[in-house]
């Protein structure tokens, strides 16, 4: 099989991002999330490495949730009647978007500590 030229793979990728902003309610919420942090970066002046570490965190729980979905509709589409070892997976991949996001907030309130107080 042909690769897709590369635009195509480009537009496939951006098509599966915005699908996620359109149907996960848990990527919206983390989107929200990611835009307040923007906006924070900007309104107290973050420097350039607490900057970047936010940033960092911000798109790894965004990517762990992408990760997170793929799995689960996988799961669905193998196994659509409830089974323990699927859901099993499921939590598993669930569980690596809750650790990602406790470390998002970990940073979040280390590098924003000294800018708020």
């Amino acid at each position: 099989m042909r690769k897709p030229p590369i635009h195509k793979s480009f537009l496939n990728a951006f098509r599966g991002v915005f699908l996620m902003m359109k149907s996960e309610r848990n990527f919206q919420i983390e989107l929200l999330a990611f835009l307040i942090n923007l906006f924070l970066i900007f309104y107290l002046k973050l420097s350039t490495i607490d900057t970047i570490l936010i940033l960092i965190v911000c798109y790894g729980v965004l990517v762990a949730e992408t990760f997170n979905t793929a799995i689960e509709k996988i799961c669905d589409m193998i196994q659509p009647e409830f089974d323990k070892r699927i859901g099993f997976i499921k939590d598993i991949a669930a569980g690596a978007v809750i650790l990602t996001a406790v470390l998002s907030g970990v940073v979040g309130i280390l590098v924003y500590w000294k800018y708020i107080f």
